[in-house]
């Protein structure tokens, strides 16, 4: 299985626009975070986790030919933003499965709707079949794909599991019987905001507690903000087994 970071910046991205913090204004291209996104590649599939706003981007910067799915974890902006540029993929290979929590779907469908009509469609609007997503284990061509669920803040998120992988992000609370899911890890990839605490994301300090205790082979840091610091400064800081994610970082699980 091989993983792509497509983005690792939180809702902003960095730079954020007009901001003058030393981070924004960084060289170290390490610095510059487009919207949280990765792509899983097994076998022949390309599974995408989150689709925001820089999508297109994200899929030039990385030659993407394919995409086989879309999983969401919920339904923020900066997770599903991007949706109408799976055009080229939709023209070239027909409908894109997406898969999501209900509420999730019935978001999407309300903000495009000209995806997901069935009458009098638009000739140029792309097309997705709709797949729920509940807190139990499905399969996706093969590949076992286990939901992990927890709390951004007050919202319900799903993290997945495949294989010896997981990837959760958005993540503030979760309850003991998810973290069980997570045993026997090889990567385990967990957001971390930023420094000091914050109502609905992990700071650093959480973050750093959670993988402890899962005890993954390795961690990774996603969604991060420029108020985390400078990559190559906290790189330094973290335990051997973790490290800070980065746009377009490729690794083999």
């Amino acid at each position: 299985m091989d993983v792509t970071f497509l983005g690792t910046g939180t809702s902003q991205g960095i730079p954020i626009i007009g901001s003058e913090h030393p981070v924004c204004l960084s060289e170290d291209p390490k610095d510059k975070r487009l919207r949280v996104s990765v792509l899983i590649s097994w076998k022949d599939l390309n599974i995408l986790i989150d689709c925001g706003p820089d999508f297109r981007q994200q899929m030039l910067a990385n030659k993407v030919k394919k995409l086989d799915a879309i999983f969401y974890t919920h339904e923020h902006n900066d997770h599903t933003a991007g949706l109408d540029d799976i055009r080229p993929f939709f023209f070239r290979q027909g409908d894109i499965p997406v898969f999501a929590h209900a509420r999730v779907l019935n978001a999407l469908r309300k903000r495009f709707d000209y995806i997901f009509t069935t009458e009098n469609k638009y000739p140029g609007a792309p097309g997705v079949t709709e797949n729920i997503i509940e807190n139990k284990p499905f399969n996706f061509h093969g590949l076992t794909v286990t939901p992990i669920e927890f709390m951004h803040n007050r919202l319900q998120v799903f993290g997945f599991r495949m294989e010896d992988f997981a990837y959760l992000t958005d993540l503030k609370t979760i309850e003991q019987q998810e973290v069980e899911k997570l045993k026997d890890l090889k990567v385990l990839v967990i957001s971390a905001l930023r420094i000091e605490p914050h109502h609905s994301h992990f700071n650093l300090k959480e973050a750093l507690e959670f993988i402890k205790e899962v005890q993954p082979e390795k961690a990774y840091l996603t969604h991060i903000s420029h108020m985390l610091g400078f990559h190559e400064e906290v790189e330094k800081k973290l335990p051997t087994n973790v490290h800070l994610a980065y746009d377009n970082l490729k690794i083999t699980v």
